[in-house]
């Protein structure tokens, strides 16, 4: 049952074949059996699963209009809110914190009737592109478990890779979604800026940070968007405007006639071999269903990279200030009448990792007086460039695709001492999230050097999340056609044999 799709799991649960206890509890058990390998998740909420799985049960018995994924197990990332349950965004300074109120996503999951397993693993405060920044230790990638499941949402979506969850909730800021699911050979989606709330998110970039789903197919993923999507007074970036139906989207998947758009700044020099290779074949494929492919110019997107890490740091540096030892979290060196400043100190040196510390020290002097304008300033100029050419590719195109990463997943260690190494894993997926529209991430096939997966990244204008689905799922079923079925059927036993 945990192979299959949430999608049918959903029949199945419908048609009475099995119960969500039962789901639930076998994805339980697949967490207890492989968990202490891969290590998605900080925190398993087993006895409140199996109960919340256990009231769908009665309201499907008793007749209830129930939604479609009512009774389907999720893996939930641990950097947003859930009322009663250990909540740390992978940061030790907020160990054993238990929020008094759920996020609004939480609060549409539970609405739904989605059975929440567990907070998964994460880089601190979303900060990395590997788990491996996580207080808590690495997050494994189930393809091989030397390498990274990518980041920050790693835990999320090596724990449906893994079979762990069929779906799971992650957040991008800067492709924190869209890179794990490639590295782990699942769909991963990052919504339109405002779409889905962030309220009840813990803050990295707040005018990046943005919550989206992962799954095993576009369909499944679809599904999540819509519970998780649609406007929330408490968020003043919420957008107010209808949901656009995604699941429609995943079930056309037609791509005659579209014109899709292929970056020119985003492939080439630095991108792996047999990433490109998969790469070009998925627009074959593409071609071959009717689309029209043609090559647009975004010359700005150069710049992204460093834009983004001057606009994420200081946005950053100003969110963390909050974790002051005075409110909530972790409280340490208050010994002896010290005072409220060496309490701050010594809290914020124990609580707050080496990548944190970092860009918060890095942002804070963007900031600076004398430096704003020279280095923040320039940053936010850029992404009006990054926007401004946006808006003239899809005036050429009616989707844009670039690989999602320019590698594999990579070896737990490999880049964890080299900062800017690790930075451009996310050179294609940054502009995204500059510019506040939608991307995808979908299994592009396995690459010829290391048989690891590849990434096949989607983008679309701001609230035209759709459009990502209709082409992904085109290009899944051709994939699909190809393979003889899902690339996750094909990921290797737990153990890092291949």
């Amino acid at each position: 049952m945990i192979k299959k799709t949430a999608a049918q799991m959903s029949a199945s649960l419908t048609s009475g074949e099995t119960t969500s206890v039962a789901l639930t509890q076998s994805h339980l058990d697949r967490i207890n059996e492989v968990d202490s390998k891969v290590k998605a998740f900080l925190h398993v909420d087993g006895e409140n699963a199996l109960a919340q799985a256990a009231k769908v049960d009665a309201e499907r018995a008793a007749g209830k209009k129930l939604h479609p994924l009512a009774g389907v197990p999720l893996a939930l990332k641990d950097v947003l809110a859930q009322e009663g349950v250990p909540t740390t965004a992978g940061s030790k300074i907020l160990q054993g914190w238990k929020p008094p109120y759920d996020s609004t996503v939480v609060s549409k999951l539970k609405q739904a009737g989605i059975v929440i397993l567990g907070k998964t693993n994460m880089d601190e405060f979303a900060m990395g592109s590997s788990t491996e920044n996580s207080g808590y230790g690495p997050t494994f990638n189930p393809w091989d478990l030397t390498r990274t499941p990518g980041g920050s949402s790693g835990g999320s979506a090596a724990a449906v890779s893994a079979f762990e969850a069929p779906i799971a909730v992650g957040s991008d800021t800067g492709g924190s979604i869209r890179q794990p699911a490639a590295l782990t050979g699942i769909v991963g989606v990052r919504p339109t800026y405002g779409a889905v709330s962030r309220y009840g998110l813990i803050a990295y970039s707040s005018s990046l940070d943005q919550a989206g789903p992962f799954g095993r197919t576009v369909l499944d993923t679809a599904m999540l968007h819509e519970v998780m999507a649609g406007h929330d007074p408490k968020d003043a970036t919420s957008i107010n405007a209808a949901v656009p139906n995604v699941v429609s989207a995943a079930r056309s998947a037609d791509v005659k006639g579209k014109k899709i758009g292929v970056i020119k700044q985003l492939q080439g020099s630095g991108y792996q071999a047999g990433v490109l290779a998969r790469f070009n074949e998925s627009l074959d494929l593409l071609a071959s269903l009717g689309a029209e492919i043609v090559e647009v110019d975004c010359p700005s997107f150069e710049f992204a990279l460093a834009a983004y890490y001057l606009i994420a740091p200081s946005e950053c540096s100003s969110n963390l200030a909050r974790f002051d030892a005075m409110r909530y979290g972790l409280r340490t060196g208050d010994d002896n009448g010290a005072s409220a400043e060496s309490v701050m100190n010594a809290t914020r040196e124990a609580g707050f990792g080496r990548e944190v510390k970092r860009r918060i020290i890095l942002g804070t002097y963007a900031l600076s007086s004398g430096y704003y304008d020279a280095y923040y300033g320039s940053a936010q100029k850029i992404r009006t460039l990054i926007i401004e050419d946006y808006k003239k590719a899809f005036t050429q195109a009616d989707v844009l695709v670039s690989p999602t990463s320019p590698i594999t997943a990579f070896k737990i260690g490999e880049k964890s001492e080299d900062p800017i190494a690790m930075y451009l894993a996310d050179v294609a997926t940054i502009p995204v999230n500059l510019a506040g529209i939608c991307g995808m991430s979908l299994p592009a096939g396995l690459a010829d050097e290391d048989g690891l997966p590849v990434g096949f990244q989607i983008m679309a204008p701001a609230m035209q999340d759709q459009r990502l689905y209709e082409v992904g799922s085109a290009l899944e079923a051709a994939l699909v056609s190809k393979w003889g079925g899902h690339l996750i059927d094909q990921v290797p036993a737990l153990g890092g044999a291949k």
